[in-house]
């Protein structure tokens, strides 16, 4: 009967099988690295790119807001002005630099104070020590509007503390001071404050913006700003009754009375500021003062507001300069010009700071 020889395997036939099978693996395996190693960098650069798009698509929106004057991403209030404002320009008087009406000017900025009364009116520094009732060392940056109610309530504050203050207007169609407020208070800071006004079921409005170098504070959201300065320049007191709640009942009344004066900027006004900023003796609920501090937010002037509400501080020093303690005042250091009736003050600041309507 026939059986096979079976034969022991060569040893290096075996070794050479080991071999080539260990350098498949490896290849395989340098493989799997190469094509994970580049897969990944493929990730990191879509992830990379998306960021990038979507940071690119961020500014471009950024700068859309700002060139369109809507001021980003604002809350229910900035979405309501937006829609408020080409109505109001409706049943405006048109041209600011025009002939006005002064008897209509008069009696509904009137009636937008007696919707006020009394806030805004008179300073609620009595209680305060000598030491309290003098300015900071630097004055405070209010970043603001002045047909919206949110910033009318700050200026009212701003009036009972009787502060002095730098204005920089920020009307619907603002480049400038606007762009100031971006790159101030960043949209990072925004969106943190849009957040925490939201959990405190608050109404956000973009503006006002409050700067205050004493202290590097700086504030979006209005009721947060009133408590800041209380707390700050008023001897840590709570603001006066009904300050912030009154906003929502009678804190439109003067937008609409006054058809949205100081809220769109004059497409004639001057392209660049002047060296120095002017001055405004002004209290918030004055209706000529009123009328004046619309004229220069509709200019884009930034101008120092010089709070002389009932019982101010500053109420001697109008008096040595005007001889009368009568609002509004009006100080342009760049021509050494002080004037002390709206109608002139109207007049003069259309004449210097905008071009001739066509």
């Amino acid at each position: 009967m026939y059986s096979p020889t079976i034969s022991s395997p060569n040893p290096f036939f075996i070794r050479a099988i080991h071999i080539n099978s260990y350098n498949n693996n490896q290849r395989v395996q340098i493989t799997n690295y190469k094509y994970n190693l580049v897969s990944s960098k493929r990730s990191r650069l879509y992830a990379r790119n998306s960021v990038n798009q979507e940071k690119e698509a961020q500014i471009s929106q950024e700068r859309e807001d700002i060139a369109n004057g809507g001021g980003g991403g604002g809350g229910s209030s900035t979405s309501f002005l937006s829609i408020l404002c080409p109505l109001l320009k409706l049943f405006s008087a048109g041209d600011p630099s025009g002939e006005r009406n002064y008897l209509l000017e008069e009696a509904t900025s009137s009636l937008s104070t007696l919707a006020r009364f009394p806030w805004g009116s008179k300073s609620l520094s009595d209680g305060l020590s000598d030491q309290q009732k003098v300015d900071p060392p630097l004055r405070l940056q209010l970043y603001e509007f002045e047909a919206c109610p949110f910033c009318r309530r700050v200026r009212e504050a701003i009036t009972e503390l009787d502060l002095s203050v730098e204005i920089f207007p920020c009307p619907k169609g603002s480049v400038k001071h606007r762009a100031m407020v971006q790159r101030l208070g960043g949209r990072e800071q925004y969106v943190t404050s849009v957040f925490i006004a939201l959990q405190k079921g608050h109404i956000l409005c973009r503006f006002p913006f409050l700067v205050d170098p004493n202290t590097g504070t700086t504030l979006y959201e209005s009721s947060d700003i009133v408590k800041y300065l209380f707390q700050q320049y008023g001897g840590k007191r709570n603001p006066s009754f009904g300050l912030l709640e009154s906003t929502l009942l009678t804190g439109w009344v003067p937008t609409l009375l006054r058809a949205g004066r100081g809220m769109t900027l004059w497409d004639k006004s001057i392209i660049e500021p002047p060296a120095g900023k002017l001055e405004l003796f002004s209290y918030e609920n004055n209706p000529y003062a009123r009328i004046v501090r619309e004229a220069l937010c509709e200019l884009e002037l930034p101008y120092v507001l010089q709070s002389v509400g009932q019982g101010s501080i500053r109420a001697k020093l109008l008096y040595e300069m005007s001889g009368s303690k009568e609002v509004p005042y009006l100080v342009d250091p760049n021509t050494g010009m002080e004037i002390g009736e709206y109608k002139k003050i109207i007049s003069y600041l259309f004449q210097t700071y905008s071009f001739p309507s066509t």
